[in-house]
């Protein structure tokens, strides 16, 4: 016989006993009362309640079970606990509190790997399968919502081939059972159980038990005959006949109610249906002692139901009995804690959790160790990566994604990453976003200082250039090739070279606007420049023939007029640009996603490509009238350096346009600048070189009259 459920019993007669005692409570009234035992069989559990029910629909099956129920998932949240195990029992008791515990999981986000339902009286071989599923699985914390004997035949098939260390967090059913502290695989423990209390009066209750009240109790006489060894209805078996010299007083466990948990429930109850009872046949006074509680046609049954909801009242041993709009009462419970001392484990009640205060959960002892078990499907995903959720798994089991190009995530198991903002990019471990670098054409670079050094060499030589014909401005050499033109061409070189500066450092507003429009003019003041000397050299064959004054109509005045005319078409073009849409410095985000590009836009492309194109058709006519010039007889063939210099302008700038257009970066810039030095190269080169030899190297040839025979040679020709 359990002797824990002989005192629940029990309770509920000492509880019905006081009632029919007492004058302020249904006075005038005699509760009875029928104790079945169930033996541990659903069948005959639910026969009997259908005796019971007659059609009463039930309003408690245990005050506490729902929301502890919930409670048993506080743990699991306070120690990060997100993939545990369940197993119940195939009961009311198992299956209602398991359904309010996995409901409360849920919400909190505890996933659940398995949910097993078992009763002792099932077949064997459904244990097992239960044991070998806690086995194989990864969860390391159980939830374990057994009764008591349901759990110990749990525990005794685990112990035949132990699991890896497990976490149980079970219910009140069989966490207060001492006989269970036997399976040292239980260490750590830990469940909400039913707060500790003394009934007054409850221990002489059951100590004034004789031999005579016994025998009117087929639980109590088996109680007796147990615990005496004797029979109270004679000789019967080899048993010895009880004489009543048996003293129920030195009997230690069944009348120890130092710590009662259920019975004090059960007494609660008890004192509940009576108020409510109480509540429907009485007033002030007295009560209809003719009331029938089961008048069904009356609503007698359902108006109990409803006044025990409506019940307020405080028992003798202190504690208030209320329930709440769902019928549940205010939960109390205490949190007991298996743990070892002294190698033998033993519980520990560590506090009253009231009102959802669980602070002294900090203080358990886990699984025989310091260190808070683990039981988690995946590992938190680290900073930089997002959640996504495995395939056909619940949501605690997922894989950790690395944030895409240009998103991070800054907080552990985020479920989206972001998108930076655009002129911020994600650092290396995607969990911060960072200004992205800003990239230009810096004087500090190493390119930067490659071509500024071609440039300032070229402004030098074009200045020597001009140093050595101002020199030598009286030679023949100088003078034969239209020296106000050279100078001013060399002039407008060395403003082509040094423009190219203009396109390096950081862009600005000014900057932007100078870079283009000071290489439009100078350019076009070079090429009209070569072109005034190509027309010259026209000119001045023209001039050979008998009765021609072409040089009257292209002299010197002329020469300056039309240099002066072509540059301004360009200013005119440029102001223009300039008014309309200027060029300025604009951020490109789209070339590069971790950089921002700093560049001066074009504004217009109109504009720009006015500009470029104006210079190429002066370039263009001029070579085509240099290369119609080619073979005429001219001195130290003008025309023929003049078509070489206009090929490799033209060749220069062909080439610039694709790749302009398809250079990255602060690399489309270089190419510009590149094109402006090339083609200034070659027209100083093509155009001075040959004369500057001359000057500088062959003097000789620096006479009237090798020019004068050079001019006849060139005629035989």
């Amino acid at each position: 016989m359990n002797l824990r459920w002989l005192r629940i019993a029990r309770a509920m007669e000492f509880a019905i006993h006081e009632i029919n005692n007492r004058t302020d409570v249904l006075p005038g009234i005699t509760l009875g009362y029928q104790i079945h035992d169930s033996c541990s069989s659903v069948p005959m559990t639910v026969e009997v309640a259908f005796q019971f029910a007659n059609g009463v629909e039930p309003f408690f099956s245990d005050t506490d079970s729902c929301s502890k129920s919930a409670a048993a998932a506080v743990p699991a949240l306070h120690f990060g606990w997100t993939w545990i195990g369940a197993v119940r029992s195939d009961s009311d008791y198992g299956n209602y509190g398991m359904a309010s515990f996995l409901k409360a999981a849920q919400e909190e986000g505890i996933c659940v790997e398995y949910s097993e339902s078992y009763y002792r009286t099932e077949p064997r071989s459904k244990l097992e399968r239960v044991a070998n599923v806690i086995r194989r699985s990864t969860a390391r914390v159980i939830v374990a919502f057994l009764h008591s004997g349901d759990m110990k035949f749990l525990l005794e098939e685990l112990a035949r081939q132990a699991p890896p260390p497990l976490q149980w967090i079970g219910s009140e059913a069989w966490i207060i059972d001492p006989d269970l502290l036997r399976f040292n695989m239980c260490a750590g423990a830990i469940g909400f159980g039913i707060p500790r209390s003394v009934i007054p009066g409850f221990r002489e209750f059951l100590q004034d038990l004789s031999p005579g009240q016994a025998l009117k109790s087929p639980l109590l006489t088996e109680f007796w005959e147990s615990s005496f060894s004797c029979s109270l209805k004679g000789s019967t078996g080899g048993a010895r006949e009880c004489d009543g010299s048996e003293d129920i007083r030195a009997l230690q466990n069944p009348t120890d109610t130092s710590q009662l948990r259920e019975s004090n429930l059960v007494y609660k109850a008890t004192y509940a249906i009576a108020h409510a009872i109480h509540g429907v046949i009485c007033n002030d006074t007295q009560c209809d002692q003719r009331a029938n509680l089961f008048n069904i046609k009356l609503d007698v049954p359902l108006q109990v139901l409803d006044q025990l909801k409506r019940v307020n009242f405080t028992t003798k041993n202190g504690f208030q009995v209320s329930f709440d709009s769902n019928g549940d009462p205010v939960a109390v419970y205490e949190l007991i804690n298996w743990q070892f001392k002294k190698d033998v484990l033993t519980k520990k009640n560590i506090l009253f959790a009231k009102n959802g205060d669980y602070e002294a959960l900090n203080n358990l002892q886990l699984s025989n160790v310091f260190e808070v078990p683990r039981s988690v499907c995946s590992e938190s995903c680290p900073l930089g990566t997002r959640k996504a959720v495995q395939k056909g798994k619940p949501v605690c089991c997922y894989d950790c994604i690395p944030c895409a190009e240009g998103e991070i995530s800054n907080k552990t198991d985020s479920l989206n990453c972001v998108h930076c903002p655009p002129e911020f990019w994600p650092n290396t471990q995607r969990d911060n976003c960072l200004p992205k670098p800003v990239e230009f054409l810096s004087w500090d670079d190493t390119l930067s200082i490659i071509l500024t050094a071609f440039s300032i060499s070229g402004a030098f030589i074009a200045v020597c250039v001009a140093v050595v014909f101002y020199k030598h401005r009286t030679s023949p050499i100088v003078r034969a090739n239209n020296s106000e033109l050279s100078f001013l061409l060399l002039f407008s070189l060395t403003l082509c070279f040094l423009c190219s500066l203009t396109f390096i450092g950081r862009p600005s507003e000014w900057s932007c606007m100078l870079r283009h429009t000071a290489f439009g003019i100078t350019f076009v003041l070079c090429i009209s420049c070569v072109l005034g000397k190509t027309i010259v050299v026209l000119m001045a064959f023209r001039a050979t023939l008998p009765g021609s004054d072409a040089m009257k109509w292209f002299g010197p005045p002329q020469q300056r007029l039309s240099v002066l005319t072509f540059t301004l078409i360009q200013v005119l073009i440029c102001t223009l640009w300039l008014t309309i849409s200027p060029p300025l410095p604009f951020k490109n985000l789209k070339q590069y996603k971790e950089k921002i590009i700093l560049e001066c836009g074009l504004g217009s492309n109109t504009g720009f490509w006015a500009v470029l194109g104006y210079i190429g058709f002066l370039a263009l006519l001029c070579f085509i009238l240099a290369f119609l010039a080619r073979k005429l007889p001219d001195n130290f063939n003008e025309a023929k350096f003049i078509t070489f210099s206009m090929l490799i302008f033209c060749a220069v700038w062909l080439t610039f346009i694709p790749a302009y257009v398809n250079s990255p970066g602060k690399f489309t810039v270089a190419v510009e600048i590149f094109a402006m030095l090339a083609s200034s190269f070659g027209l100083i080169f093509c155009i001075f070189a040959s004369k500057c030899f001359i000057i500088m190297f062959r003097p000789e040839q620096n006479t009237k009259k090798h020019l004068m025979e050079s001019a006849d040679i060139q005629k035989i020709v």
